[in-house]
């Protein structure tokens, strides 16, 4: 993420000018633009003609730059893509003032967003502007007859490959070359910084031999991890772990990790913990909270007028931050956010007990 410009406008408004730089940018974005917010950029609409010529097409598109009041913000993943839509405040074409017009927001796409900016939401862009520095990574997982790949994200983990084989005695055996080659192509053609080469026992080992026999400038970005599983459970061990850490300054994704395992740690043994929006909020203002734990799917929907809260989310996030506390955001993408929201969406880490 790019911050290209930041000016107030007046009755606690701010205007801030970003410019994603990847997938990562958008989804944080989805989550700073919310309902009320006024964002403009570049697009094309489709105007209606009142002349012979434009009357059976349709019309014909026309580049603008729009300004909408949003009303509905879509993370589209696999379109690579953010779409906010909303009714047209400011335009060049005042005949377009009140229509509904969805922003088709990409990479390198340059956006205005202006609103009542909350602490988290500033933090989160920052969080966007460092993570930018990170290198990426992969995760591959290996055992014998099966292997994976998975790619970091700050909105999650997504597997890039499957691969199974069978190996062992019988007519329709493999070899497990056939298995190494297979994860060995794959790796070769992803564009990363660094490999994480993880599983049980000695199979791991002996595909880091393949790879390093048939690919070595693959082989110079491996690192070996010990776990005792491959797939989904592989990577949350190896994140777990903080393997990632050590060529990943900073993932948001095993520092949700370790606050989830610290979480259900302090809950099984009776600590410094607090779960359900109830109890949370009663931590918050005793200022008992250390770290609150909050859904970004919960945390919008409250926000939105959504949810079913009898408590304003912005008002625990404040009182939380007023009394000395940190917030971290939770992306419902991965398993730590599901397991938060098992508990209703929101915990805290609390710095003293509260009966």
């Amino acid at each position: 993420m790019r911050i290209a410009d930041r000016q107030a406008v007046g009755e606690g408004r701010e205007r801030i000018e970003v410019v994603p730089e990847s997938l990562d940018d958008l989804w944080h974005l989805t989550y700073v633009i919310e309902p009320g917010d006024e964002v403009g950029g570049d697009t094309t609409r489709r105007i209606q003609r009142n002349d012979d010529q434009m009357r059976d097409t349709g019309g014909e598109r026309e580049h603008m730059y729009v300004t909408v009041e949003v009303d509905d913000v879509e993370f589209a993943k696999f379109a690579n893509r953010l779409r906010v839509g909303g009714a047209i405040v400011d335009c060049s074409r005042e005949d377009q003032l009140g229509l509904h017009h969805t922003l088709n927001v990409e990479e390198r796409t340059e956006i205005e967003i202006t609103k009542r900016w909350k602490t988290d939401q500033l933090e989160r862009l920052q969080e966007a502007v460092e993570a930018a520095e990170n290198p990426d990574v992969a995760i591959a997982t290996v055992e014998e007859g099966e292997a994976y790949v998975h790619t970091v994200a700050q909105y999650g983990v997504d597997e890039r490959a499957s691969i199974t084989a069978t190996t062992g005695k019988g007519e329709y055996a493999q070899p497990r070359t056939q298995l190494f080659a297979e994860l060995t192509d794959v790796l070769s053609r992803m564009h990363v910084d660094a490999i994480i080469l993880a599983g049980p026992g000695f199979t791991k080992q002996d595909a880091l031999e393949y790879v390093e026999e048939e690919a070595p400038e693959v082989a110079d970005l491996v690192t070996t991890v010990d776990t005792s599983g491959v797939g989904d459970r592989g990577v949350h061990e190896v994140l777990k772990r903080g393997a990632v850490d050590e060529v990943q300054a900073e993932t948001r994704i095993a520092e949700e990790a370790s606050y989830i395992d610290e979480l259900m740690e302090r809950i099984g043994e009776g600590h410094e913990a607090a779960y359900g929006i109830g109890n949370v909020m009663e931590a918050a203002e005793f200022g008992a909270v250390d770290e609150l734990l909050i859904l970004d799917e919960r945390l919008r929907a409250e926000r939105a007028g959504e949810g079913d809260w009898d408590v304003d989310a912005n008002d625990l996030v404040e009182t939380v931050e007023q009394k000395g506390g940190s917030v971290t955001v939770f992306s419902n993408e991965f398993d730590p956010g599901q397991q938060l929201k098992n508990l209703g969406g929101v915990a805290a880490l609390l710095r003293y007990r509260i009966d």
